[in-house]
């Protein structure tokens, strides 16, 4: 078997034995698997049903899960109204990646990485994937990314591979905070038995229902999983010689499907080089014991189910008002289906007598403000707690016109947003990180990628991990001077402005303007103001008020 074969032999569907040549993971080593990953999940229960309930929340299907019957209650969207302002604050604050090296040598293969990992996230379709993260994170309190090398993407050149994952399918070591630490991480996903066989031929005769059982969402549809089986990927990490390796191993039903300690490629090495987990957790607020966090709709939830009480409460007595009752005395013989009926113009009654007591109306008394009042203080509650004010959303207090007045409220109320959306680009920093070393590991072979240009033409490069790998810096005065390996720093910043933002911009390049601050002859005056303010662009201008902005 040559190199490059036994390097790709887990995607030849072959068995692991076939595969490996020192035969460490074995059938007794599976099976260990296995049980450790059923203990996993029952120290992950609490969080798989809050997961689930808050995803009913979220449908606005809370009513049916508090009460067990449907229509028992209306439910408000206030809670959905938030989350959704919450998402739209992320998409508009969507990141963009920079390398920056620590070496002066390694500045032009920071620049190329600058150029190339955005479209290495654009070809795995990251835009989606990053929204779907933010709901699921809004929601549930923690996103997950996976970065993973894919052997079988580009045609079989392999690539980089970008996923959202579900937290209801990951499981790891109960207790600790940073998944890193945990001895084992296990991802689990249900695939149709069929498929399962064709790709793993040796499987066949082996699977019936699912071996694992998985949390799993309220759906609308029907969903039938008893001609699927759960295929578990289990990393773990190994400490040989003072040296941490992460390994990965495929199992389906107690079979082994693939083991990289098996595989002479990296069974010595590890399956991935950094060492790391392929997973990037993103919380929102953060609980201690635990790499997951809790999110909004656990704050909001039990001011959603106040507000949609009072609300129903208030919806009824009002529908109750508006549609008269009445009480028909029985001696006063009323023609009660014609009195109901509107669109006659005679009631026919029996006896002499109609007097006021024969028929008197229900009287329904009204609704006292204080009522009305606390409806909507706790809808004021929902808001404060959520961060979702008006002035967040564009609305504002009238007599606030000016683009830069709205822009300095949205400012002052946007701390959450901020501190929220910066726990995410801390993410997506380290999900960069991650997929930087594995374009050092596995880019061997040329790629072409198209970029933009300083200029926004477009440009085709051809690029692999030559100037990013692992160098020798020879030897200086008879002295072996070792190895270096290139390290980048990720800068993340976001890609646009919201648009009150650019209004504010140019509102002040007009004031700067309106004060002379252009005027060549102001020049000094002008660079002493500018460098007491603070704004973006703040250092091209400087530049070009001291340069005169090409004027003589």
């Amino acid at each position: 078997m040559s190199e490059k074969e036994i390097k790709k032999g887990f995607q030849k569907n072959k068995p692991a034995e076939s595969v490996g040549i020192n035969g460490v993971i074995g059938k007794e080593e599976t099976e260990r698997a296995v049980s450790l990953l059923k203990k996993y999940k029952e120290g992950k229960n609490a969080l798989e049903k809050r997961i689930v309930d808050n995803e009913q929340w979220f449908k606005m299907r809370h009513w049916e899960q508090l009460r067990g019957e449907k229509g028992t209650n209306n439910a408000s969207a206030w809670l959905f109204n938030s989350i959704a302002n919450k998402h739209a604050d992320a998409m508009d604050n969507y990141p963009t990646v920079t390398c920056l090296p620590r070496e002066a040598s390694d500045e032009t293969a920071a620049l190329v990485l600058s150029q190339v990992l955005p479209v290495v996230l654009e070809r795995n379709g990251f835009e989606k994937i990053y929204s779907d993260a933010w709901w699921y994170k809004l929601k549930a309190g923690t996103a997950v990314y996976g970065i993973f090398w894919n052997p079988l993407k580009s045609n079989g050149l392999g690539d980089i591979e970008i996923k959202q994952v579900d937290v209801l399918n990951l499981f790891w070591e109960p207790g600790v905070k940073d998944i890193q630490k945990s001895k084992n991480v296990f991802h689990v996903e249900l695939m149709d038995n069929e498929t399962l066989v064709s790709l793993y031929p040796q499987l066949s005769g082996k699977l019936g229902s699912s071996s694992v059982e998985i949390a799993h969402y309220v759906y609308d549809d029907s969903v039938d999983t008893s001609e699927k089986s759960a295929v578990i990927d289990r990393y773990y990490k190994v400490i040989k010689d003072g040296v941490e390796t992460v390994h990965y191993c495929k199992i389906c039903n107690s079979e082994l499907l693939y083991a990289s300690e098996n595989d002479p490629e990296y069974c010595e090495r590890g399956f991935y080089d950094h060492g790391q987990y392929p997973f990037v957790f993103d919380s929102l607020f953060v609980e201690e014991g635990s790499p997951c966090g809790f999110g909004y709709i656990d704050i909001m939830k039990d001011a959603q189910k106040q507000i949609d009480l009072l609300g129903n409460a208030l919806v009824k007595n009002a529908a109750m008002a508006t549609n008269p009752r009445y009480f028909i005395n029985s001696s006063g013989a009323v023609n009660e289906e014609e009195f109901a009926d509107w669109s006659n113009n005679f009631v026919h009654v029996s006896g002499s007598n109609l007097g006021e007591d024969s028929i008197r109306e229900i009287r329904m008394s009204g609704i006292p403000e204080i009522y009305l009042g606390i409806l909507n203080s706790k809808i004021d509650e929902l808001k404060e707690t959520s961060g979702n004010r008006d002035f967040s959303q564009g609305g504002v207090s009238s007599g606030v016109t000016a683009a830069s007045a709205i822009a300095a409220l949205q400012e002052a109320g946007s701390k959450l947003t901020r501190d929220m959306v910066k726990g995410g680009y801390r993410a997506f920093s380290e999900l960069n990180s991650l997929a930087v070393e594995l374009i050092r590991q596995f880019y061997d072979e040329p790629r072409f990628f198209r970029i933009t240009g300083d200029n926004g033409e477009q440009q085709f490069i051809s690029y692999d991990n030559s100037s990013i790998r692992m160098k020798n810096q020879g030897n200086t005065f008879g002295i072996d001077m070792g190895s270096r390996k290139p390290v980048f720093d990720i800068k993340v910043n976001a890609e646009k402005a919201s648009p009150f933002s650019k209004i504010s911009q140019n509102e002040l390049a007009l004031q700067l303007y309106n004060a002379g601050m252009f005027n060549p002859e102001l020049r000094q005056q002008a660079l002493i103001a500018v460098g007491m303010m603070d704004f973006e662009g703040k250092s091209a201008l400087m530049a070009k008020l001291s340069s005169g902005g090409g004027m003589v």
